[in-house]
């Protein structure tokens, strides 16, 4: 008979992670553990206070670790050293809830965007331009837009340019941080869209943190609940939620908006 097929070795691997600051009484994040293999989104939902953005700057390591492993294909992150953990960087990015606050309003976009190439030395002179040039075109930007400031843009073009800054550097995992709650709802449809094209494209991992269950059900592969710092239930898409088990997961469920005429 043939042997059985060995699952891949997933992309990233957190195992009892805890994070707890110096103000709050327990942990932020406590013993969660899980995996994301490379290619699938997995989402991280919650209400408002219950960890999500902690755990994944803990994991990303812009935040400490009181305890736990975070393994990034098969490196163990939380044990580098910074010198060890800068090539790193460059597999595991970040896209932040707040398009405005998380772009330089004095640097115009085109260095904006080529900053990862610059910092890591991936790109300079004519083909730090030319790839500029193609990430914002692959985000839905025109060529013109390296030259302008941040100020001159939209909420979801100023989100695309993060996007194409977060790209820059083809990392293997993305970390989007309710990458659309800031949007109005027809720009978050075109953000979501652009973030599914470019995983299938590039075929990153993403870790998808949001609250709204509509969007886990559009974009996401896996889910894991989050409720006071635990993963409360995880599992695809459609198990958990047609079929929640916690109370939380309901409520979430409960909270997304019906057409009208629907009870």
């Amino acid at each position: 008979m043939p042997e059985p097929a060995v699952p891949p070795q997933p992309l990233l691997e957190v195992d009892g992670l805890r994070v707890q600051f110096p103000s709050t009484p327990r942990p932020v994040v406590n013993d969660v553990s899980f995996t994301l293999q490379a290619g699938r989104t997995l989402g991280l939902v919650g209400s408002s206070g219950c960890g999500k953005t902690t755990l994944a700057r803990a994991v990303l390591r812009l935040i400490p670790a009181l305890a736990g492993r975070v393994i990034l294909e098969g490196t163990s992150l939380l044990e580098l050293s910074e010198r060890a953990l800068k090539p790193m960087r460059r597999r595991m990015q970040i896209v932040f809830q707040d398009p405005g606050g998380s772009l330089n309003g004095r640097m115009r976009v085109g260095d904006i965007v080529g900053e990862p190439l610059l910092v890591h030395d991936a790109a300079r002179g004519s083909e730090l331009r030319d790839r500029v040039v193609t990430l914002l075109e692959r985000c839905g930007l025109d060529a013109d837009a390296a030259e302008r400031y941040p100020h001159s843009f939209s909420g979801g073009q100023k989100q695309r340019i993060a996007i194409a800054r977060a790209i820059a550097l083809s990392p293997a995992l993305l970390v989007c941080d309710e990458p659309t709650s800031a949007l109005d709802v027809s720009v978050q449809a075109r953000i979501l869209h652009l973030l599914t094209t470019l995983q299938a494209e590039d075929g990153m991992a993403c870790l998808f943190i949001t609250h709204d269950m509509a969007v886990v059900r559009h974009v996401c592969h896996d889910v894991a609940v989050m409720d006071a710092g635990r993963i409360v239930e995880r599992g695809p898409v459609p198990s958990v939620l047609d079929r929640p088990t916690k109370d939380v997961t309901r409520q979430l469920l409960d909270a997304v908006p019906r057409p009208s005429g629907i009870r």
